[in-house]
C-alpha cells in the first residue's frame, strides 16, 4: 500500500505538470485519470477526499478571481446577454421538472443544470457548499458536466464548419452551449482567432453568474430554521476580481490564476480519484440523462437565436 500511496502523489503531480502543456482538455482528463487510478490502485485516502476537496475547489475559484477584470467582464458579450440569460432561467428550470420525472435527488438534479446552465465544474464549485451537497452528488454532476465537455471539443467544431457558421456567431455559441471554460476555449480556438475572442469576452459575463446562482440556491435549499449555507468564497472571488482590475499588481495576478487551474487539475484528479464504479452504478445512468437532456436544449435553443439573429 505505501508504494500506492507514493505512486498517488507522483501520479498528481504527472497529471498536473503534463496536463499544463494541453490546457483545452485538462478538466476532463485530470478527472478521468483520477478515476483510472482508483479503478486500478485504489485511493489510499478515500475517507478524506469529501472535505479535502471541497475547500481545494473553493481555493481554485477564488484564484480564478484574479484571471478576470471587472470591466472587461461587464461589458463583454452584450450580444449574447439576453441569450445567456434566458439559457440560465430555462436550464435550471428545466433541470428541476426533468430531475424530478426522472426522480433524480433535488441536489443532485440542481448540481447538474447548474454546471450545465453556467460553466461547468466552476459552477458546481460554488454551488455545492451552497445547497450542502455531498461528495458523491459533487463527483457524479462534475463527471456528467466534463464528460460533455470532452464531447463538445471534437463535436462543436464539426457542426460549426457544416452549418457555415460565422466566426462570431460560433464564438457565441461555444460560449452560452459548452459548459467548462477550458472547453470553450479549446473549441472556439479551433474554429478561428475570431471565434476564440467573442467566446472569450462572453464566456467571462456568463461565468459572472455563478454569484446570483449560488445564492440563489442558498435560499431555495433552505429547510425550515436551518440557517442559509452563504458561500462565502465568492465573495471572496468578486474581491480578488475588484483587486486584480484596480490595483497593480503585476506578475501576481498571471501567476495565482495559473496556480488556481493547476491547483484546480489536481483537485479534479481527487475527485476522480474518490469516484467508483460502484458509485456509479449506485446513482445509475439518471445524471447522465439530465446532463445531455439538457445540453442538447440548451444548444439547441441558443444555436436557433443566434442563427435568426445573423
Amino acid at each position: 500500500m505505501k508504494i500506492f500511496t507514493k505512486f498517488f502523489y507522483v501520479a498528481i503531480l504527472a497529471c498536473v505538470v503534463v496536463l499544463s502543456f494541453y490546457t483545452s482538455v485538462a478538466s476532463p482528463v485530470a478527472l478521468v485519470l483520477g478515476f483510472l487510478f482508483t479503478c486500478l490502485f485504489g485511493n489510499p485516502y478515500g475517507k478524506y477526499m469529501g472535505k479535502l476537496t471541497k475547500y481545494l475547489l473553493q481555493v481554485s475559484v477564488v484564484g480564478l478571481g484574479f484571471g478576470m477584470n471587472v470591466h472587461s467582464a461587464l461589458s463583454a458579450g452584450k450580444e449574447g446577454f439576453w441569450i445567456t440569460v434566458t439559457s440560465i432561467v430555462l436550464v435550471i428550470g428545466l433541470g428541476y421538472f426533468i430531475g424530478k420525472r426522472l426522480k433524480m435527488p433535488r441536489k443532485l438534479s440542481h448540481l447538474v443544470a447548474s454546471g450545465t446552465a453556467i460553466c461547468g465544474g466552476s459552477a458546481i464549485a460554488a454551488v455545492a457548499p451552497a445547497v450542502k451537497a455531498d461528495e458523491n452528488e459533487m463527483s457524479m454532476s462534475l463527471g456528467v458536466v466534463f464528460l460533455l465537455n470532452a464531447i463538445a471539443l471534437i463535436i462543436f467544431p464539426v457542426i460549426g464548419h457544416l452549418l457555415g457558421m460565422s466566426q462570431q456567431d460560433f464564438g457565441t455559441w461555444c460560449a452560452i452551449a459548452i459548459h467548462d471554460t477550458s472547453s470553450v476555449v479549446g473549441a472556439a480556438s479551433a474554429y478561428g482567432e475570431e471565434a476564440l475572442m467573442v467566446a472569450t469576452t462572453v464566456k467571462l459575463a456568463r461565468a459572472l453568474w455563478i454569484i446570483p446562482v449560488a445564492l440563489f440556491s442558498a435560499l431555495a435549499f433552505k429547510s425550515g430554521s436551518r440557517k442559509i449555507a452563504i458561500p462565502w468564497f465568492i465573495f471572496i472571488f468578486i474581491a480578488a476580481m475588484l483587486v486584480n482590475s484596480y490595483l497593480p499588481l503585476g506578475a501576481f495576478s498571471g501567476y495565482a490564476f495559473s496556480a488556481s487551474k493547476s491547483l484546480l487539475v489536481a483537485t479534479l484528479f481527487l475527485i476522480g480519484s474518490n469516484l467508483s464504479v460502484s458509485k456509479m452504478k449506485e446513482v445509475g445512468a439518471k445524471p447522465l440523462v439530465l446532463g445531455v437532456s439538457l445540453w442538447v436544449i440548451v444548444g439547441l435553443y441558443s444555436l436557433a437565436v443566434i442563427m435568426s439573429l445573423s
